[in-house]
């Protein structure tokens, strides 16, 4: 299974929403990539930002596919991976 960044960003905002008690719609995400540090991600979320590492944000992608699909996916079933967009793979 393939998610979209479109998908990996909602995923970010549900489970920020879930920690700090905001509307998922409230929360802000910006996906990158850099050679030096991998995959990460800026959050906004009621006026501060947090940054996110490659393990934060699949972090999310297992709680999204928990709750989105009922498939539990575990952290080596997930790989990250660039190729026009940030895209997830989910090994099942």
């Amino acid at each position: 299974m393939i998610l979209s960044m479109d998908e990996i960003i909602n995923a970010i905002c549900i489970h920020t929403a879930e920690r700090t008690g905001l509307r998922p719609t409230d929360i802000q995400v910006e996906l990158s990539w850099d050679e030096d540090t991998g995959y990460t991600g800026e959050v906004w979320a009621n006026g501060r930002s947090r940054y996110l590492i490659e393990l934060n944000i699949i972090e999310a992608i297992i709680q999204y596919m928990y709750k989105e699909y009922g498939i539990r996916a575990f952290k080596d079933d997930i790989t990250l991976e660039l190729d026009e967009e940030i895209t997830a793979s989910i090994r099942q």
